[in-house]
């Protein structure tokens, strides 16, 4: 306003005020970086997260499939087995034509070793997508491991931020280092805790 004008200073308009005539607190601004930085990184590392949980909800549905499509393929198998043993037993019977019988018997045996076949290849496709996402879940729960430990370190920031104890600036660094850490081990898939934890 003019200098004739009367005008009230709100805290926010004061505080920008003297940063512009003063300079800013660095010790604010050092903090409010960080923190821009670790919720850049958190929101990156939640995103990951997000996409690996889904990777391995469509790998067990893909196991599913799978195993449903070995489930039909085990029960022709045990239907082909069962007609074979009535054909076979059938050519036993006195004046039935053996060589009908036989040749049904031995057509139904050829079904049922094509139909084992596609089902122990189904059940291997199944094992396999189940792999497949139990891998990706545990890269989920990495992801997930890092994403909460660059939100603790935001969490810490504004402690720090509200106390100004610069001590907990050290914490802060600390704890998100871990969250960096962790977000390479997902990234590169590698797990030094879980080898940790299975050695105990």
């Amino acid at each position: 306003m003019s200098e004739h004008g009367f005008h009230v200073h709100g805290p926010h308009d004061h505080a920008v005020e003297h940063a512009g005539h003063h300079g800013g607190d660095n010790f604010s601004n050092n903090i409010a970086v960080m923190t821009a930085i670790l919720a850049t990184v958190g929101a990156l590392f939640g995103y990951l997260g997000g996409a690996t949980q889904n990777e391995a909800a469509l790998y067990k549905n893909n196991a599913a499939i799978a195993k449903t499509a070995a489930a039909d393929a085990w029960n022709y198998y045990q239907a082909k087995s069962i007609k074979q043993n009535i054909a076979e037993m059938a050519a036993s019977l006195p004046g039935a034509d053996q060589e009908r019988f036989k040749a049904q018997a031995a057509r139904y045996d050829a079904d049922k070793a094509k139909n084992r076949m596609e089902a122990e290849k189904l059940d291997k496709q199944s094992d396999e997508w189940n792999e497949k996402s139990e891998h990706a879940l545990h890269t989920h729960h990495q992801w997930a491991l890092a994403t909460t430990a660059e939100q603790i370190a935001i969490s810490l920031a504004a402690i720090t931020l509200l106390t100004r104890r610069r001590w907990l600036l050290s914490v802060t660094y600390v704890v998100a280092v871990i969250g960096f850490a962790l977000g390479a081990f997902a990234w590169f898939h590698v797990d030094p805790l879980g080898a940790l934890f299975a050695a105990h």
